[in-house]
C-alpha cells in the first residue's frame, strides 16, 4: 500500500506541475524569462533579443516630429535637400546642403548641359545659418562645381561636414559625367576645406574615396559621405551602390572608411558592408560606441542600430516615419572621447508631393529623443496614426495609371466567394 501511495503522490505532483506549466501566460509581464513553462518563438525572441522590453522603453527609441522652416524662399526650380550635420559655432547654427537652382525642372533621360535630369543634378553646395534652428538665413553657394574634366563638373551633392584641428571639411558626391538612369554613373567622394564655416572653400580636385573594383559591392558609387571622429580617427560612413549586369535593381548597403587625416588616405574596413540596409547615412557617437538611424531601404529599414566599435551594429529599436536624409545637430560629433551623448534635433529633406528623383525637395526640421541628456516622454509613444491628408495624397494615393492595372487584375482575380465545402 505504501508503494501505491507513493506512486499516487508522484502522479499528483506531476499533474500539478503540468497544470502550472500549461496555464495561461500571466497578465503581468514577468521581468525575467519564465523557465517553468513552454514559450512560443515570439516570446523567446522577446526575452532573448529584446531583453524583455518594448521599443518605447528602449533608451534608443524615439518618435519623430517635424516642423516647417522659415527663411528658405520658395523659388521655382530651386531644390534644397540632403543637409549636413548641423554644427554650432559662436552661438550660430550652420548647415550645408545640395542646392539646385536651374531654369528648368528635372526631365530625366532628356537632360542636357543646362537642363537637369534629377533633383540633385546640376547642383552646388549651399550654406545657411540660424540663431534658433527654426528661422534660417541663406548664405548662398559655399562650394561651386569645378571646371570641366574634374570630378564634380556635372554636379556636387549630398555633403557632410567635419571639423578637424580647427579646420572645416565638406565631403560630397562628385559626378563628372551624365547618363541615365543615375544608378549607372561612376561617382567618387571629393572634399573642400576652409578655415571658417563662411569660407572661402578650397576644392580638392583629386577625390578622396573611390568606388571599389568591378565585382565589389560598392563598384559604381560612393554616396552620402558622413564623417565623425571616433577612437582618435576619422570614420567616414557611406552608402555603396553597385549595378549588377542584367539587373535593374540597385542594392543599398553601407560601409565605412577610416583615416588619420581629412585628405586621406582612407582605408575601407575589411568588414564592409557593415549595414545591409539604409538609403542614407545618419550616425552619431553614443556612449562608448556609435548609433545609426537606418531608413527606407533593405530588410532592416526603419531601425535604430548601435555598435560598440563603430563597425558591428545590432538593431536596438524599430521606428516609424524616420527623417529622410537626416542631418542631426551632433555637438560631440568630432570629440571622440568615448562618451557620446546623442541627438535631439536636426534637419532633413521632404518631397512635398511625395515624388522621387524628378520632384523638388525642401528642408525641414525634425525633433526626437535619442539623447542621454534629455527626457522627452512624448517622443517615447509608439502608437502612431495618420490622418486622411496622408492616405489620400502622394505617394499613397492610387493614380489613374495604377487604377487601370488594378481594374485588369480585379477582373482576373476577383471571383465569387465560395465555401470550402464546395
Amino acid at each position: 500500500m505504501k508503494f501505491f501511495h507513493f506512486v499516487f503522490s508522484v502522479l499528483c505532483a506531476c499533474s500539478l506541475a503540468n497544470a502550472k506549466a500549461e496555464s495561461a501566460f500571466p497578465a503581468r509581464l514577468p521581468e525575467e524569462k519564465p523557465q517553468d513553462r513552454a514559450l512560443s518563438s515570439a516570446m523567446h525572441r522577446f526575452y532573448d533579443e529584446w531583453e524583455g522590453k518594448e521599443d518605447y522603453s528602449k533608451e534608443l527609441y524615439t518618435a519623430f516630429k517635424y516642423t516647417k522652416l522659415e527663411g528658405f524662399e520658395d523659388i521655382p526650380n530651386f531644390s534644397r535637400r540632403d543637409p549636413t550635420k548641423v554644427i554650432r559655432i559662436d552661438g550660430v547654427y550652420h548647415v550645408w546642403y545640395t542646392g539646385r537652382k536651374t531654369e528648368h525642372a528635372p526631365v530625366g533621360a532628356k537632360a542636357t548641359d543646362t537642363i537637369p535630369a534629377t533633383d540633385w543634378d546640376l547642383a552646388d553646395i549651399w550654406h545657411a545659418t540660424s540663431k534658433d534652428g527654426y528661422v534660417w538665413e541663406e548664405q548662398g553657394v559655399a562650394v561651386s562645381r569645378p571646371p570641366e574634366g574634374v570630378y564634380g563638373h556635372r554636379t556636387i551633392c549630398t555633403p557632410d561636414i567635419l571639423i578637424w584641428e580647427g579646420r572645416y571639411y565638406l565631403y560630397f558626391q562628385a559626378y563628372k559625367d551624365f547618363s541615365y538612369p543615375w544608378g549607372q554613373i561612376y561617382c567618387p567622394v571629393s572634399v573642400a576645406h576652409s578655415d571658417s564655416p563662411y569660407g572661402p572653400w578650397t576644392f580638392v580636385e583629386e577625390p578622396v574615396v573611390w568606388p571599389g573594383e568591378k565585382e565589389d559591392w560598392d563598384n559604381v558609387k560612393i554616396n552620402d559621405p558622413y564623417p565623425i571622429v571616433y577612437q582618435d580617427k576619422i570614420y567616414l560612413y557611406y552608402k555603396g551602390a553597385p549595378v549588377e549586369r542584367g539587373h535593374e535593381f540597385i542594392k543599398r548597403m553601407q560601409g565605412v572608411v577610416t583615416a588619420e587625416s581629412p585628405l586621406g588616405p582612407f582605408l575601407k574596413s575589411p568588414l564592409n558592408p557593415i549595414f545591409n540596409s539604409g538609403h542614407e547615412t545618419a550616425l552619431f557617437p553614443y556612449r562608448e560606441g556609435v548609433a545609426a538611424i537606418v531608413s527606407l531601404d533593405g530588410p532592416e529599414k526603419n531601425t535604430i542600430q548601435w555598435s560598440p566599435d563603430g563597425e558591428n551594429f545590432k538593431i536596438v529599436s524599430h521606428v516609424m516615419t524616420p527623417p529622410i536624409a537626416p542631418g542631426a545637430f551632433v555637438p560631440d560629433a568630432f570629440v571622440g572621447n568615448g562618451d557620446g551623448r546623442g541627438i535631439t534635433w536636426g534637419l532633413c529633406h521632404i518631397n512635398p508631393d511625395g515624388g522621387g528623383a524628378t520632384s523638388e525637395s525642401i528642408l525641414a526640421r525634425f525633433d526626437c529623443d535619442l539623447s542621454l541628456d534629455a527626457d522627452r516622454e512624448y517622443f517615447k509613444r509608439s502608437n502612431l496614426r495618420f490622418g486622411e491628408d496622408t492616405y489620400f495624397n502622394n505617394p499613397f494615393v492610387v493614380g489613374a495609371k495604377l487604377k487601370k492595372q488594378i481594374a485588369r487584375d480585379q477582373k482576373k482575380v476577383d471571383t465569387d466567394t465560395l465555401e470550402r465545402s464546395q
